[in-house]
């Protein structure tokens, strides 16, 4: 739904603070709209968290089928690369 995807959006920036491009017809078939989310180096799991705890308080103030159940994020350790540490 076109009009839950831009509402979706619109809670995000104005309330979070988080901006995520709604993506509609003719990009996606109608039916099949969505979001897009592009993390990046400077995004950290507690952004992440908060990002999660904020579409579940999204998902159940519009009533959207299927409302994600939160769960916590697993911590992975930061690979480590060799090559880059300077001697």
């Amino acid at each position: 739904d076109p009009v839950k995807a831009k509402k979706i959006s619109d809670v995000l920036l104005a309330e979070y603070g988080v901006y995520v491009q709604p993506i509609n017809y003719p990009t996606v078939p109608r039916g099949t709209e969505r979001l897009r989310f592009t993390p990046g180096p400077a995004h950290d799991e507690a952004m992440m968290r908060e990002l999660v705890d904020a579409l579940v308080e999204i998902w159940g103030r519009l009533e959207l089928k299927g409302a994600p159940e939160p769960t916590p994020l697993r911590s992975r350790p930061v690979p480590q690369h060799p090559e880059r540490i300077a001697a």
